[in-house]
């Protein structure tokens, strides 16, 4: 019974408890009332004790005779209703109310007697073997000058005080049992008022849950709380299951999501995101997808029209489309607002294309035809003009036919060289240009371009300077192809470097890096121009704008890059200009 039922388990602890407590209690009530009752009669006695010591005193100073030990001693047995023992300092017994003294023995050895011949008053419960029973003694030393003469003992008989004792626990087991009966029936009908909810809960869940009343679930007991278990077991298996659903379904929404390219954001008819993917978190330069939920669709994209594209949707029920430019990183995105209908009743899903990338192409493809055709133009209205003119009657005229002729040739030769830089540019761009790449001394790669640019730098009394240490470390390049790199920037600089200037090629270590520099004191370049100088077909305008075809800085810088390094540019006008670029180590 206690097995299967919470109810008369707790009943049965609740008592098991309570009838601890109550026998700790006798237990403890019985030895209290012993050692009260011991106590008291121990300072009463040894209190009489020490009168009749202090009678016998009295007497032995008042006297010049042999005291009267045995009537001292029967007189206050009278008056104390006690035992009264006089015993000289040898042990023996010269008073005794119970029994002549002549008839004891000597009372050396008793522990009490002892104390007190060592001037110790003393109390001793023990058995006395001359009358039977358990006895109390009190024992106090005579003294006189500072002399012990005897000592005084009184005893009285511990059955009295059991026989109280015992009567006093007797009554207060019957009032521990009493109570163990009054708990016992209190504990029943408690316990049984207690759990009744419990009861009533267990079925409700089981209700709850679909389950019969009964389960296969292995437990120790079978009370209301093993039954409860099994119900809640029950219950939380089929929530874990549909959790399990849920939480696999969400985990491939979330990485659908994140996994996007597009930007989504659903919005509530409030105006409130509810989802947001981390696609747009980066278009609109949000640090956390979690932060955004809740906010206004306003506070996180900031563009008044997407909030119209989100109003206008909300309104006609109907897809709309829109595109923006966000700032300051300047994307051009697509937005495709889309009504969620009855999955979110008044929600509006909002896909955020990034088509900025397809425009910036589309801008390089136009402006790369621009640039082409612009360039291909000069040279072939020249080549029209000078044909013209020679099939108008020049060609009768040798020296003039001759010199249109050579006009041509450099035209031709301007022709061939923008093709075949455009070539370059387009096979360097797609990665099938080779590098044989070696490990070589950065001070012998700049020499070989040095010493090529020697003539060209004379002619146009320019004065080149090579600072490069030799213990560089060795870097990995293609020898070739740095060496043109290296060709056109020299180039560049003698170009746009008046007579008299001077033009100084170093080379120095920065970390696992060499870094190469060309440094001319030419007419320098507009700080505004310097991040436009690398791209095809790019010329400064003004001072820099006559010559070349505007592809070798564009080279250069694929070339760079395809080794793994970095160029750039300082410049200011009228201070000359700084090329950079930088090559890995071996």
């Amino acid at each position: 019974m206690f097995h299967g039922s919470l109810r008369w388990r707790v009943a049965f602890s609740y008592v098991s408890l309570v009838v601890l407590a109550m026998v700790g209690l006798n237990v403890f009530l019985s030895w209290y009332v012993r050692e009260t009752f011991l106590s008291n009669l121990r300072t009463h006695l040894l209190v009489e004790t020490r009168i009749v010591a202090s009678e016998a005193e009295r007497l032995w100073q008042a006297s010049s005779t042999v005291l009267p030990w045995g009537d001292l001693a029967n007189r206050y047995a009278a008056l104390l209703n006690t035992r009264v023992t006089m015993i000289l300092p040898d042990g023996v017994v010269v008073g005794e109310s119970s029994q002549p003294a002549d008839l004891l023995e000597s009372h050396l050895g008793r522990p009490e007697v002892d104390h007190a011949l060592k001037g110790e008053e003393n109390i001793q419960m023990r058995f006395s073997t001359t009358l039977g029973q358990e006895m109390l003694y009190s024992a106090v030393p005579i003294g006189y000058d500072t002399q012990i003469i005897g000592v005084a003992r009184l005893a009285i008989s511990l059955a009295d005080i059991n026989n109280t004792v015992n009567t006093i626990s007797s009554t207060i087991l019957v009032a521990t049992l009493l109570s163990i009966l009054v708990t016992i029936i209190l504990a029943i009908l408690l316990t049984h008022y207690t759990t009744r909810p419990l009861r009533e809960l267990t079925q409700r869940v089981v209700q709850l849950s679909g389950i019969p009343a009964i389960t296969t679930v292995e437990r120790n007991t079978h009370d209301e709380v093993a039954q409860l278990e099994n119900a809640f077991d029950q219950l939380a298996n089929q929530l874990h299951i549909q959790i399990e659903e849920f939480s696999a379904e969400r985990g491939k929404l979330e990485a659908v999501l994140s996994s996007m390219a597009d930007g989504v954001i659903i919005v509530d008819p409030r105006g409130n995101i509810q989802l947001i993917n981390r696609a747009a978190t980066v278009i609109f330069n949000l640090d956390d997808p979690r932060a955004a939920i809740g906010l206004t669709l306003i506070e996180v994209v900031r563009h008044h029209q997407l909030v119209e594209l989100w109003l206008k949707t909300q309104k006609s029920n109907l897809q709309q489309v829109a595109t923006l430019e966000t700032s300051p990183d300047r994307l051009f995105i697509q937005c495709i607002a889309s009504p969620l209908g009855q999955a979110l009743p008044g929600s509006i899903l909002i896909i955020f294309q990034d088509l900025t990338r397809m425009r910036r192409l589309e801008m390089v493809r136009r402006d790369f035809v621009s640039n082409v055709s612009h360039e291909l133009r000069t040279p072939l209205a020249s080549l029209k003009a000078l044909t013209e003119t020679l099939q108008e009657g020049a060609l009768e005229d040798p020296p003039a036919a001759r010199r249109f002729l050579l006009r041509m040739d450099n035209e031709i030769d301007n022709l061939t060289q923008m093709v075949q830089e455009l070539l370059e540019l387009s096979r360097i761009e797609s990665g099938k240009v080779p590098l044989k790449r070696i490990s070589i001394e950065p001070r012998e790669l700049v020499s070989l371009a040095v010493e090529r640019m020697l003539v060209q730098a004379e002619r146009a009394a320019v004065q080149l300077k090579l600072d490069c240490p030799p213990d560089l470390p060795n870097v990995s390049a293609d020898p070739t192809r740095m060496e043109q790199v290296i060709v056109n920037l020299i180039h560049n600089a003698i170009k746009f470097t008046l007579p008299g200037g001077e033009i100084a090629i170093s080379a120095v270590l920065n970390q696992k890096m060499v870094v190469f520099t060309v440094h001319d004191t030419g007419v320098g370049i507009a700080p505004e121009l310097l991040p436009r100088i690398f791209e095809r077909f790019y010329k400064v305008d003004r001072s820099r704008s006559g010559g070349g075809t505007g592809l070798g800085l564009s080279i250069a810088r694929h070339m760079v890059e395809a080794h793994g390094g970095r160029i750039w540019a300082d410049s200011e006008i009228g201070h000359g200009s700084t090329f950079y670029f930088s090559l890995p180590l071996a």
